[in-house]
This record gives structure tokens, C-alpha cells and sequence, in this order.
């Protein structure tokens, strides 16, 4: 099996793996002014809440890199009905018991280099205190499902990793 390298643009170094893609918000919010963003929203770096009734948490989506036996992952959001988001927030800070969740949500991020990633269907599976929640897609045709239940080749992978310098994305672990 071969590794995975990056060159980083930041510093220009050669990596191993591939950088996380990590969006800073859910789209949204990204929707609102600033002005709105101010008065009707709460966001931080793992929740976000919007007019008092719309959650979303911030999760990993991670998918598997062919011909390796590595995994990338996109930080994304999901939205979540009030009710699971609460009981998320009851487990925020400790390990979540072994039979709670999946949680159903709704993909809440719009990725470039796919058709249509918003309002695709997700599972979101609770992991230990500390970790982010992981996101499964719904088996269906979309290619973002194909890549994560099947995989992603490397040089597919390289050409959305070097197409990243879009605003709205942080090039840290989505974890």
C-alpha cells in the first residue's frame, strides 16, 4: 500500500496523508448578514444554532483513500431535530452510552467538487467524549456517498486537496 503525500501551501512541505476539509460553518449561517449572524445566531467551533430553531453540529465525514489504508475526512455540519441535538449536548462532554443514536441529520454543507451535497440524508453516530460525531450518507447514486462507502482515488483525492483555497474552508483536523 502506498502513503499519501501533500504539498502543503502554506509552508510548501511535502506531507504525509492529506490535510482534513473542514468548513467553519454550516451554509446557513454563511447565508445570513452579518448583521443576523449577530443577533439571531450562536456559532462556535461545534454548534450552531439559528433563530432559535434551526441546530447543527460540526462532524467528520471520513472517506476511505484507494490504494491506501488511510482515511480523509471532511469536517462538515449536519443539521439535527431539536430534541437529538439537546440529547447531543447531553453528551457533549463524556461517552455517550453504547445504544444512543444514530442520530438522523441532513448534510448542511455545499462542497464544490460535487453535485448537490446539501440536504443529502446522514446518520450521525456518536463517538467517545472528545471525538466528533462521524457521518454516514445515505446509500444512494450521489458521488460523495460513492466515495465514502467505496472510496477515493488518489489523484482525484489531490485535485479537490489542491482546490481547496476557497473561502469558507480551514485546513485542520476534522476531529
Amino acid at each position: 500500500m502506498t502513503s499519501a503525500r501533500y504539498r502543503c501551501g502554506t509552508c510548501d512541505a511535502v506531507h504525509e496523508g492529506f490535510p482534513d476539509l473542514t468548513f467553519a460553518a454550516p451554509y446557513h449561517f454563511e447565508q445570513l448578514s452579518e448583521a443576523d449572524q449577530a443577533s439571531l445566531a450562536f456559532l462556535n467551533s461545534d454548534l450552531c444554532v439559528i433563530n432559535k430553531q434551526d441546530y447543527f453540529i460540526r462532524a467528520v465525514l471520513e472517506v476511505p483513500i484507494l490504494e491506501t489504508n488511510e482515511t480523509f475526512g471532511w469536517g462538515i455540519w449536519v443539521s439535527l431535530s431539536k430534541p437529538n441535538f439537546n440529547r447531543y449536548l447531553g453528551f457533549f462532554d463524556e461517552d455517550p452510552p453504547s445504544d444512543e443514536g444514530p442520530y438522523f441529520g441532513w448534510f448542511c454543507n455545499r462542497l464544490p467538487w460535487y453535485p448537490e451535497t446539501l440536504g443529502l440524508k446522514t446518520n450521525v453516530q456518536l463517538q467517545p467524549a472528545g471525538n466528533r460525531p462521524r457521518v454516514i450518507l445515505e446509500h444512494t447514486d450521489h458521488p460523495l456517498a460513492q466515495h465514502q462507502h467505496h472510496g477515493i482515488g488518489l489523484h482525484e483525492l489531490s485535485e479537490i486537496v489542491a482546490a481547496a483555497n476557497t473561502p469558507g474552508f480551514l485546513r485542520t483536523p476534522a476531529v
